[in-house]
């Protein structure tokens, strides 16, 4: 059972909380309400998903909510596969409301994976939406709009594992998901766009050094391994 998820944050910060969650079994269970975070919104948070704190003042803490033990129990079952774009955010914020899991498929990591010659010039949702020409109605950057999306990029994503067995096809998804995936062009600075085999090895070495995020990081060690 895959249940999509997408939550709506205070801000993504390390003591940031979530005000908004959705998500969609796809066995017709679906949850969409807003909750206090017991914090302030930023506005930065607010002009992404127009959530105001007015609009959570008087609305219940997430922990102990009736959505909150639906998906606990969902997540408890061991045919529960949590579904998110960017899934370690999301993974992180329930983290911080007690909920946890380890079975949780990116289908940001799974594109960034399937796109072999990085020829996708973003693997935002939105941005996927429309060069994929995913055929959705939803809202932009709503928990709900995101998940019908998401839901969208998963079966466009499904369709490249060629296995009818769909316990192989989750397993191999997982595995993708949850390790270092290797990038195919340099996603930003001077090389931007570059192939990363074409990128000078100082520039590899120097990067090596930075804050980066893990696929970087492991993009970057393999092919200074290889030079």
């Amino acid at each position: 059972m895959y249940i999509f998820l997408d939550t709506e944050t205070t801000g993504t910060g390390p003591d940031d909380r979530l005000c908004q969650i959705a998500f969609k079994t796809d066995k017709g269970l679906l949850v969409d309400e807003l909750f206090n975070p017991g914090k302030p919104i930023a506005i930065e948070a607010m002009a992404v998903h127009h959530i105001t704190n007015e609009m959570v003042a008087d609305k219940p803490f997430f922990k102990g909510s009736p959505a909150y033990e639906k998906l606990e129990t969902l997540l408890d079952d061991e045919q529960g596969i949590l579904v998110a774009h960017n899934a370690r955010f999301d993974l992180d914020m329930l983290r911080r409301e007690g909920i946890r899991t380890d079975r949780a498929i990116c289908t940001y990591k799974l594109t960034r994976h399937l796109d072999k010659e990085g020829s996708i010039p973003q693997y935002n949702l939105q941005y996927l939406r429309y060069y994929l020409k995913l055929d959705i109605e939803a809202v932009p950057h709503s928990a709900l709009g995101d998940i019908l999306v998401l839901e969208g990029l998963f079966r466009r994503i499904r369709a490249r594992f060629e296995t009818t067995d769909e316990a192989d096809a989750a397993a191999q998804m997982l595995k993708i998901s949850n390790e270092p995936v290797l990038i195919a062009r340099m996603p930003f600075g001077k090389h931007k766009g570059r192939k990363m085999d074409q990128v000078p090895i100082d520039y590899l070495n120097w990067l090596k050094k930075t804050d980066i995020d893990e696929d970087l990081a492991y993009t970057v060690q393999y092919h200074l391994t290889r030079r």
